[in-house]
């Protein structure tokens, strides 16, 4: 479970400097949903961004150049692009777990990989945390979600993030009520995205044009985000404040995510009410 150093610091060094931990299931996740991070961090010495990728990349589509690749060849194909992305966006540290999505979603694999994140997270100890959202459909998202909770649930509260964001990759947030969701604006350095979303040519080339999909959400949060006002932003992610899943241990996150749709059948229903 050796990261990769992008800028060859020693590990101990290179692991506590983290102030930002992204983790994510597949090869490209850290990218499209944490680019906040990368971005606090992007060429700011106080700052640093580490990444976790869990799984392995193997059952990839694939089209075109990949075609006739192999799921061990995808796998590889996919660690590099990765590897480069943590170069150019300058990253702290770089892990990739290499799991198969059907490991991570067992109930053994579970066990396995809250562990791994338990130590990933003593070595680092990031004051801000990103993750896939509760509320996402993609199913080994969902199960890097929910051991990215355990994970965390088992550290002392020291080692615990002050921040914890889950973030909008397959589901968009937009339906959560405005006092309830995490506005990040990423508006700043858009050739850094621009560059980083296009370094997964992998998987472009399998038939998924992410990078313009990745960008049109962000400038559709910003626009849409608010009917009365200009725009203050033009690329906004958003996100779940996870934080109410720490601060009580019993919180189940199915009953926080659909307190969530609560608030939003509320909201539609008083707005829409006093005209019928």
């Amino acid at each position: 479970m050796t990261p990769y150093i992008p800028d060859n610091q020693p590990l101990p060094e290179a692991l506590s400097r983290t102030t930002h931990l992204a983790i994510g299931a597949h090869q490209d996740d850290l990218e499209f949903m944490a680019f906040h991070g990368i971005l606090a961090c992007y060429e700011n010495p106080s700052n640093w961004f580490s990444g976790v990728t869990c799984t392995d990349g193997g059952g990839s589509a694939r089209t075109g150049p990949f075609a006739g690749h192999t799921d061990e060849q995808m796998k590889e194909v996919r660690h590099q692009e990765q590897d480069e992305a943590a170069r150019l966006g300058q990253y702290a540290a770089q892990y990739q777990l290499r799991h198969p999505s059907s490991m991570v979603k067992s109930t053994e694999g579970q066990a396995q990989l809250g562990k791994e994140l338990a130590d990933i997270f003593s070595a680092t100890t990031p004051h801000t945390l990103y993750t896939h959202s509760p509320a996402d459909k993609h199913p080994s998202h969902l199960a890097v979600f929910a051991a990215t909770l355990k994970a965390l649930r088992s550290l002392p509260k020291d080692q615990q993030p002050q921040t914890w964001i889950g973030c909008e990759v397959w589901r968009d947030l937009d339906w959560v009520p405005d006092d309830r969701k995490v506005a990040m604006n990423v508006s700043a350095r858009p050739e850094l995205a621009a560059e980083l979303n296009n370094l997964f040519l992998s998987q472009i080339a399998g038939g998924k044009n992410y990078h313009h999909a990745i960008i049109g959400r962000r400038t559709a949060n910003a626009t849409f985000s608010n009917p009365h006002a200009t725009d203050d932003a033009t690329q906004l992610i958003f996100g779940l404040d996870l934080m109410p899943l720490l601060e009580d241990p019993n919180l189940s996150p199915i009953d926080f995510t659909l307190n969530l749709i609560n608030e939003f059948k509320d909201e539609v229903q008083s707005g829409l009410s006093p005209y019928l």
